[in-house]
């Protein structure tokens, strides 16, 4: 009798003991920024903590953003909602002012419902805050994230509860502007600010390769330089927030994700649905996983974020917001109706793919962008698959819009005086002045400077995608859906 009372009490020390095992997570959201990584294949940018947590977690070498803009990028991150359905479809700051609808159930709030406590570190860029509502704001400049790992040391040792941690240095976003004392010129990326413990990377211009969908010029070698310093400068604060996980004894029930909200701020790259603007790392280091040091070519998609982070939570369900009243009823059947329904969001859990295995049904992602900032009114839709990629330019008649930094960039003037008529590998005409549909084979067209669109012998894949990417946008109710009909 003894024994068996002795049994049944290991075993219930053994559940609690289970059972009180944190699962905190960090998102890690670099700001504008590619594929550009030692474990990404990159061999001119030092990145060793990133390398060293894909060799302690997943790679995913097809992840995608799905809408390359700051403010937009990230309220799909947080929402788990393409752009046209959670409403926030350009920049949130100024006169741009762009929010989510409020009925948007977020992340952090559904994480406080469920038993977290949440924090946010570094750059936010969404509104409502009563929609992003997060329970602590970590103090800090984004310019400086190694200051910002050190101050979410309190945040993250505290274990009373399970936390969330998103987590968003500026860098290696343009800075926008000059710094007095400082030799780099207007619109220079975000490396002048001195970070303690850190000494800067300096990469030598001459040394880079250039990406083929930029121009090899000095103007642009000298760029990516800056920007590869300020790439390296994140990574440094990753490392420095990977070591206060350990310092405090939290890393080993921790879910790490490093992302990045949408891709190199170039014009090719930042505010499009070409590879350059929508590819992006993703680095997962999950306490759970089986097999670490691995890649998964599945096709993830930051729709899938917010679901993947509630998986891991043990977030099973999330209710539906109280419908709006309506009806002679007072609107009591759509309130009744409301504790019945769960929140649908248009990604799920990636989960099952960490461990790098084949899984069946990864095979496609969706783009939806409206706009960036708010005078750059150019909606755009696409499906990609393994091979293809088909765009829906809804605005085509309209010349391509530039975000302000992009056009004010060195590279992009200094490729305006030289009057070339190519930009990379694709002319420039096509950049800025684009057909109703694009169609790329990126089998053998990775630089997607061919539009097959018009092509008879790809007419039966044109017709596929396209068929299926307006079953995508009637899924998701995308109001651009009646531009079908009146054109």
């Amino acid at each position: 009798m003894n024994k068996a009372l002795l049994l049944v009490s290991l075993l219930v020390f053994a559940l609690n003991t289970f059972a009180a095992a944190p699962r905190n997570i960090v998102l890690f959201i670099a700001d504008d920024m590619g594929q550009d990584a030692g474990c990404y294949g990159n061999r001119d940018v030092k990145t060793p903590h990133l390398d060293a947590l894909a060799r302690e977690g997943t790679l995913y070498r097809r992840a995608f953003c799905t809408t390359a803009s700051c403010s937009a990028s990230r309220s799909v991150i947080l929402s788990g909602l393409h752009n046209h359905a959670n409403g926030h479809y350009g920049h949130q700051h100024a006169f741009h002012n762009f929010h989510a609808f409020p009925s948007v159930q977020s992340l952090p709030v559904i994480l406080t419902r469920n038993g977290y406590r949440t924090a946010r570190a570094g750059k936010f860029h969404v509104q409502p805050e009563s929609v992003y509502q997060f329970g602590k704001v970590i103090p800090g400049v984004g310019w400086n994230p190694m200051a910002l790992a050190e101050g979410s040391r309190e945040f993250v040792a505290d274990k009373s509860q399970p936390f969330f941690l998103y987590f968003c240095p500026l860098t290696p976003h343009r800075s926008g502007g000059a710094v007095p004392g400082h030799p780099l010129k207007p619109n220079a990326f975000g490396n002048h600010q001195p970070m303690p413990g850190h000494t800067d990377v300096k990469y030598e211009e001459k040394a880079i390769a250039v990406p083929p969908y930029l121009p090899d010029t000095p103007a642009c070698r000298a760029e990516l330089a800056q920007y590869y310093q300020a790439i390296t400068r994140t990574d440094a604060a990753l490392g420095r927030l990977i070591e206060i996980l350990k310092e405090t004894g939290q890393y080993e029930n921790t879910l790490i994700l490093f992302a990045s909200d949408n891709g190199m701020a170039w014009p090719g790259a930042k505010t499009t649905l070409y590879e350059p603007g929508m590819r992006l790392p993703l680095v997962v280091r999950s306490p759970n996983q089986k097999q670490r040091g691995v890649a998964s070519d599945a096709l993830t998609s930051w729709v899938d974020l917010t679901p993947t982070i509630l998986d891991f939570a043990g977030v099973k369900e999330v209710l539906a917001p109280p419908l709006v009243a309506s009806g002679e009823d007072g609107g009591k059947a759509a309130k009744k109706k409301a504790v019945d329904v769960s929140y649908k969001f248009h990604g799920r859990s990636f989960l099952p793919t960490i461990d790098g295995s084949a899984v069946p049904g990864w095979d496609v992602v969706f783009g939806s962008h409206q706009f960036h900032e708010i005078t750059m009114y150019y909606p755009m839709r696409c499906i990609r698959t393994e091979r293809y990629k088909l765009i829906l330019n809804l605005a085509h008649p309209l010349p391509y819009p530039f975000a302000s930094d992009l056009h004010e960039s060195a590279t992009w003037q200094d490729f305006l005086k030289s009057g070339a008529s190519r930009y990379g590998k694709r002319p420039v005409q096509d950049y800025l002045q684009r057909p109703r549909y694009e169609l790329y084979d990126l089998q053998n067209d990775p630089d997607e400077v061919s539009n097959l669109a018009q092509s008879a012998k790809h007419k039966a894949v044109f017709e596929e995608l396209g068929a299926r990417l307006k079953a995508f946008q009637e899924r998701t109710r995308d109001p651009w859906i009646s531009k079908y009909v009146y054109e």
